[in-house]
């Protein structure tokens, strides 16, 4: 995979919610690593529940749920100096089905 493609941001539309884009970019990470809801919960320690809560993109989920649901899914949360624009990394992640990994 080229990693210069990781490094990229694409903007999200500005009528887009920061937790609409948490949700998406979770749902679609578990479903590229082939894992049910109960399997993340399960490995997060956390409800079942409450990943189909952040996959719906409920706008108020505690950090440290999230965070820890994000560490099982192999995904990081970047902050850093901005507008308080919410951008996504583009390109498929290592692992995921579409770069071809297990």
């Amino acid at each position: 995979m080229n990693q210069d493609r990781l490094n990229m941001r694409e903007p999200v539309p500005e009528s887009a919610s920061a937790t609409n884009v948490l949700s998406d970019v979770v749902r679609r990470r578990r479903e590229d690593l082939g894992l049910r809801q109960t399997e993340v919960a399960d490995l997060a320690g956390c409800s079942p529940r409450f990943v189909h809560t952040l996959e719906h993109g409920k706008p108020t989920v505690r950090l440290d749920k999230v965070l820890d649901v994000l560490e099982v899914l192999g995904l990081d949360l970047m902050v850093g100096p901005g507008r308080g624009r919410i951008r996504k990394v583009t390109g498929s992640l290592p692992g995921s089905r579409s770069d071809g990994g297990s």
